[in-house]
């Protein structure tokens, strides 16, 4: 079974006012067939995560050289920070003689411990991937330009987005259904952001992280067991959230509140919530596209994103915020008509 990784590149610029136009059209178009799913979860009786576990008991140290997986190929790394989150220990990477622009987060399974038996399986993996004088090419080939190419970059990548947009097959999308009610909910969001001026009050509570831990509760009640593919499917989702964020699921005037509430490497998932993870499900099925995964795998993750919108739906009024703040800049000009 194939696993729901960050594969996907993501090279949009940010959430667009089309996307809230298009969800208004659906809503008035698609009935709603997800309205009688019957999903009994406490929310009120959740407490959340465990305290994490002592920084000893992670697998690799603060400090510790590494060699760590990047796409097909193996590189020497310095793991800078530790973080437990979702019950599972990722690591801030430095890779050894790269700028720091390259420097990110990874999982337990990106890793692999500094021994002379890893080294050669380092050598004889990226010689298969390539010339070793052609490694740094083929590095920046796979992850994001260097700041220095930013500007021009992002051109070349906006303009390369645009024709894949044109050329991508809808019939080949992934159908995620959202339910009415979710629509309403992006339609208003739209609303609030672009029209009104408003935003999102930060941190939210429940966050991003605390709406996937809760799902995987809730399905642990609803199942007796959490299985592997679910479990998968949990930390994509909020892998890509943290991701994605930053690059497409933020209006113009969100940036600012962005750059305040996630500098110093706060993950956005700890910080925002339902409002944005919902915007993510407009963008997944051109994600899926072209993510190179097994038919049948695909499958699968379909009914299980499917599933986690009825949770969302059934819990949207403990998950999403009725009504959004005024910015304090516009709040405080002497010209502020009332809503």
């Amino acid at each position: 079974m194939g696993s729901f990784k960050t594969t996907t590149e993501v090279t949009d610029d940010s959430a667009t006012e089309t996307d809230c136009d298009a969800t208004a059209t659906s809503e008035k178009t698609k009935s709603d067939s997800d309205s009688d799913i019957d999903i009994d979860i406490d929310i009120d009786n959740d407490t959340g995560d465990d305290c994490p576990p002592p920084p000893d008991s992670s697998p690799f140290a603060e400090g510790e050289k590494v060699l760590a997986f990047h796409n097909c190929r193996i590189y020497e790394a310095k793991i800078t920070k530790l973080d437990h989150r979702m019950k599972e220990w990722r690591f801030h990477l430095h890779y050894l003689g790269w700028n720091k622009s390259w420097d990110e987060w990874v999982g337990v399974d990106r890793l692999l411990k500094y021994t002379e038996e890893n080294v050669q399986k380092q050598q004889e993996l990226n010689k298969k991937d390539g010339n070793d004088k052609n490694s740094r090419a083929a590095r920046a080939s796979h992850m994001k330009p260097k700041s220095s190419n930013v500007a021009r970059g992002k051109k070349r990548k906006n303009d390369s987005i645009s024709k894949e947009k044109a050329a991508t097959p809808l019939d080949k999308l992934v159908n995620i259904q959202i339910p009415l009610t979710l629509k309403k909910q992006l339609v208003d969001d739209c609303e609030f952001i672009t029209h009104l001026g408003k935003l999102v009050k930060l941190p939210r509570v429940p966050n991003v992280d605390d709406i996937l831990q809760k799902y995987l509760d809730y399905r642990l009640k609803k199942d007796g067991l959490i299985g592997d593919s679910v479990g998968e499917i949990v930390k994509g989702l909020c892998c890509y959230f943290d991701k994605a964020l930053p690059v497409i699921l933020l209006y113009n005037n969100e940036r600012q509140q962005y750059e305040e509430a996630c500098a110093s490497d706060v993950f956005p998932s700890t910080v925002y919530g339902a409002e944005h993870l919902l915007r993510l499900f407009v963008k997944l099925p051109e994600f899926l596209f072209h993510a190179n995964i097994e038919e049948e795998t695909l499958m699968e993750l379909q009914t299980n994103l499917v599933d986690f919108l009825k949770f969302l739906q059934k819990n949207q009024s403990l998950f999403f915020l009725s009504t959004y703040h005024v910015p304090e800049d516009i709040e405080n000009c002497p010209n502020k008509q009332d809503d």
